[in-house]
C-alpha cells in the first residue's frame, strides 16, 4: 500500500513552462543575448535554474559571472509573475483529493530554488498538509541524486520505501526515483515525451490524473 507520494512540482502538478520561459527570456534580454521561444524551454527546463541558464545562454558565454547575473534579473521577476500562466493540469486537484482521502501523505521534490518551490505549493495547493516541499538549496545536489527523496523519507520514519512512490515528468525524475529505490512512475502529459520516460522502464507511466490516483492506491 502507498503510504507516501513524492511529487515533481514543474511539469507534473504545475504547468509552468510558459513562466519560466518569459523569466528567462527577461533575463536574456536583460544580459543582451536573444531569446527563445517558449517550446524551446520543455528541453531546457528540469535541473535547477543555473543549468536553466546555461542551456539558454548562447554557446561559449554561461560563464559564472553570466549566470550569476542571469539569476539575479531572473528571480525577482520570476518571483512577480511566477502565475502570470502557471496552473495546476487539469485534474490535478481532484488527483490529490482522492489519494489524500486515502490516507496518502504528500510531499514535492523539485529542482525549483526553494522559495519559487514553497511559494507556488502554497498559492496552488494550500489546502494541503505536505510533509516537506523540497527543491533547489544551496550546498545539497540537485536531482537526480537521490538524497532530496532520503531527505523526504527523514520526515516520516514511518514509511518505507517499498510504500513509497516517486512521480515525475522527465528523465531526471525517472532516474531520481530509481536512484531512491522507490517505486516510480512517469506522467505523459508533462515537459517530456513519453519515450524519454519509458527508456528508464518506470512502474508505470500515466497518461491522466485520474489513472495516475489509481496507480498511487493500487486500484
Amino acid at each position: 500500500m502507498t503510504k507516501l507520494a513524492i511529487f515533481d512540482l514543474d511539469g507534473t502538478l504545475l504547468d509552468t513552462v510558459k513562466d519560466l520561459g518569459n523569466a528567462t527570456n527577461h533575463a536574456l534580454t536583460e544580459c543582451g543575448f536573444p531569446t527563445h521561444p517558449i517550446k524551446a524551454y520543455y528541453q531546457m527546463v528540469g535541473r535547477g535554474i543555473y543549468n536553466l541558464f546555461r542551456a539558454a545562454v548562447p554557446a561559449g558565454q554561461s560563464t559564472e559571472e553570466v549566470v550569476q547575473r542571469m539569476a539575479s534579473i531572473f528571480i525577482p521577476y520570476y518571483d512577480a509573475h511566477k502565475c502570470d500562466f502557471t496552473r495546476p493540469y487539469d485534474g490535478i486537484p481532484g488527483m490529490l483529493k482522492t489519494i489524500t482521502a486515502a490516507g496518502v501523505r504528500l510531499a514535492v521534490a523539485s529542482n525549483k530554488y526553494q522559495d519559487g518551490a514553497e511559494k507556488l505549493v502554497h498559492h496552488f495547493f494550500g489546502e494541503y498538509d505536505f510533509v516537506r516541499i523540497l527543491g533547489q538549496r544551496e550546498g545539497q545536489p540537485i536531482k537526480p541524486d537521490p538524497a532530496i527523496v532520503d531527505q523526504v523519507l527523514a520526515e516520516v520514519p514511518s514509511v518505507t520505501k517499498s510504500e513509497t512512490v516517486y512521480v515525475g515528468d522527465s528523465n531526471v525524475d525517472m532516474q531520481t526515483g530509481l536512484n531512491a529505490g522507490v517505486r516510480t512512475v512517469g506522467v505523459s502529459w508533462g515537459f517530456r515525451t513519453r519515450e524519454e520516460l519509458a527508456a528508464y522502464t518506470p512502474s508505470a507511466i500515466v497518461d491522466t490524473p485520474e489513472e495516475l490516483s489509481r496507480v498511487i492506491l493500487g486500484a
